[in-house]
């Protein structure tokens, strides 16, 4: 049985203070919960931080990007090497990164190997924009990305975050069983590159929230979320987790 994770993308969000309260009430919240993978994304500047603050909890770090070289002279970056000393997780591929930023699939497959040659495990996202959606290709756009980091080869572990780009941090989540549909098509996907599917964890993200949480858990193929605007709120947060939680379902 694949061991539900429940991650919060803190994105661009919280002063030094704000980080420290919402970690430590996270902590309190959650701590207990053993049968769910629980992690942090707070912004780079508040990553040691948090991550004194859950040492020895059960909870771990992660960070919402990185850069595909381990040193050099590359100004403004952050290495994975030196987010490692912190991390266990890095989410690439992010569609803020990808649409805003301009991030290329090329970029991220780059920042996948980096972060797992970096002993991590990244947690790649994937979706489709709104009119992509609309077209009906869904699938096509989602088979492309996965195959800029996968085609090579991958003896990695990975997780999965599919976001449908249309629904993050627009309130409008995707439908539960559309949801299945495309995590069931990942998976597929994760074979035929050689992955061993059953193993791989996929999250759902697109304003994830508590009224909708428990339809996307109990989908055959979704193993938790990628939590941003409810992460924000240490309540809500930990409801999502205990949602996740197989204990507290049975």
């Amino acid at each position: 049985m694949r061991k539900p994770l429940v991650a919060g993308n803190w994105k661009m969000h919280t002063d030094s203070s704000q980080a420290q309260d919402l970690a430590s009430s996270i902590v309190s919240r959650v701590s207990s919960v053993t049968d769910v993978e629980v992690v942090l994304c707070p912004p780079f500047v508040w990553l040691e931080r948090v991550a004194k603050l859950v040492e020895e909890t059960g909870i771990l770090v992660g960070a919402q990007d990185t850069f595909w070289e381990d040193w050099g002279a590359y100004t403004g970056e952050i290495s994975p090497l030196q987010l490692s000393e912190m991390c266990s997780y890095v989410i690439v591929g992010h569609s803020e990164r990808r649409h805003i930023i301009g991030e290329t699939d090329e970029i991220v497959a780059r920042k996948a190997r980096a972060v797992a040659r970096a002993g991590m495990v990244p947690i790649l996202a994937v979706g489709e924009l709104e009119q992509e959606y609309k077209e009906g290709i869904s699938k096509e756009i989602v088979s492309n990305q996965l195959s800029a980091v996968l085609a090579d080869g991958w003896d990695h572990e990975i997780v999965i975050a599919y976001e449908p780009v249309w629904a993050i941090g627009t309130g409008l989540a995707a439908s539960a069983q559309y949801a299945q549909d495309m995590a069931a098509f990942i998976r597929e996907q994760l074979s035929s590159y050689g992955l061993n599917q059953e193993r791989v964890r996929i999250l759902y993200g697109g304003s994830v929230n508590r009224g909708n949480f428990k339809e996307f858990i109990e989908q055959k193929d979704i193993d938790g979320a990628l939590v941003g605007g409810a992460s924000l709120k240490a309540e809500e947060f930990a409801e999502l987790v205990m949602m996740a939680s197989p204990a507290m379902v049975d």
